[in-house]
């Protein structure tokens, strides 16, 4: 009977109060206490600037975004080669090159040997004496370094007038070796260029500064290569160099200015740009001046590129010496009849629109172009028989 009226009293309790439920003696271990998966309202990603594009689709030109990503797929081609040609023998054992993922340009936390089995006719791999699996280039490869090092040779005082002008741009009219070597590939220069400079004495002074670093200064200015590329253009079709770039002017809007009136006066700030051989270090760096001198310095040194291109860490490389800002970005997009932005904002290339045709083909093409675009053909094929080589194109 007692226990009957003490459920009664805990009924009449929990009527009265419905709080009371949640603290009940009894477990609610088998209650649903979480919302399911499936009506869980989902978090939008935020956009990473790893991922996300600089061009939107409407504006992409899709064949220069498909030139960074044939970029993407040679990297462990032309990663390997650099470092394997300072290699003794051009070979390196297999389980060294597994801990080189950064050197050799294969993705972190893949094996190694299946990016070299992807291209047997540029590598393989072999077991040496002493038990152990080594890779190294292939005979035909062999032969197309030594055809690469017989271009370089030809090619040699073009090299030197690039580096010259490079000098001439540069704020204190020197640049360390280390920074040159590191965009070699860029400009075409040779893997030895540091020990080429002692043949032209005339043109090139080598510093060692305190720290170790060495700096290569300029010895002799030449007005012959103080002309940049668009100022060349500008003498043979002034208008289409005046179209190319754009620098609006802030004005107020009582001026109520029809837009044809409003083209003109930004064209009175348009050229002429600021020479990219001057002294724009003295420039108050915030001024219109010193954005058309910053302009005029990318634009002649993807001019002096070839491939007249280059991503973000080879501008970055050399931000002191062209006295660049952390507004590049920004600065290159709003020249989109010059420039021409592909990739992710983190790792973005600038191409030189004027460098290549309505098909995205570079018009005027380096030796040193047809040598790289003959290695990637090569690296495409399984077998020497698989086809033709006059067949053969890049996919």
């Amino acid at each position: 009977m007692n226990i009957i009226i003490k459920s009664f009293k805990t009924l009449t309790q929990s009527l009265q109060n419905p709080n009371h439920l949640f603290t009940s003696q009894f477990s609610t271990s088998f209650l649903v206490t979480k919302t399911p998966k499936a009506f869980k309202k989902k978090r939008k990603c935020k956009p990473s600037p790893r991922t996300t594009l600089v061009q939107t689709e409407p504006n992409q030109n899709p064949n220069l975004e498909r030139i960074v990503e044939r970029d993407s797929l040679f990297r462990f081609v032309t990663k390997s080669k650099q470092y394997l040609t300072t290699q003794p023998e051009h070979v390196l054992r297999l389980d060294d090159a597994g801990k080189l993922h950064r050197e050799l340009g294969f993705p972190r936390g893949r094996k190694v040997l299946r990016s070299i089995t992807r291209h047997p006719l540029i590598f393989q791999t072999y077991r040496h004496t002493d038990g152990k699996m080594w890779f190294g280039f292939s005979d035909l490869m062999e032969d197309l370094l030594a055809e690469e090092q017989s271009i370089m040779d030809s090619m040699e005082r073009d090299r030197v007038d690039k580096v010259r002008k490079l000098l001439m741009m540069s704020a204190k009219k020197r640049i360390p070796l280390c920074k040159i070597h590191h965009c070699r590939a860029l400009f075409g220069i040779p893997d030895d260029f540091r020990d080429r400079v002692s043949r032209y004495p005339n043109y090139f002074r080598v510093c060692v500064e305190e720290n170790g670093l060495r700096v290569l200064e300029l010895v002799d200015w030449d007005p012959l290569l103080a002309v940049s590329a668009i100022e060349k253009e500008f003498m043979v079709d002034e208008k289409g160099a005046k179209r190319k770039f754009n620098f609006p002017v802030k004005y107020g809007k009582g001026l109520d200015l029809e837009l044809e009136d409003a083209k003109k006066l930004n064209l009175l700030n348009t050229l002429p740009l600021v020479s990219p051989y001057s002294d724009g270090a003295r420039l108050d760096l915030w001024t219109l001046e010193a954005e058309k001198y910053r302009v005029g310095v990318i634009h002649e040194f993807l001019s002096l590129t070839l491939e007249k291109r280059a991503y973000i860490h080879h501008l970055v490389e050399f931000k002191e010496e062209f006295s660049l800002t952390k507004h590049t970005y920004q600065m290159l997009l709003k020249q989109p009849r010059a420039f021409y932005l592909a990739g992710t904002e983190m790792n973005w290339v600038v191409f030189l629109k004027d460098g290549y045709d309505k098909n995205g083909v570079l018009i005027e093409k380096d030796p040193q172009v047809l040598f790289n675009e003959k290695l990637y053909k090569y690296a495409q094929m399984q077998e020497m028989e698989q086809v033709g080589m006059e067949n053969l194109h890049l996919t």
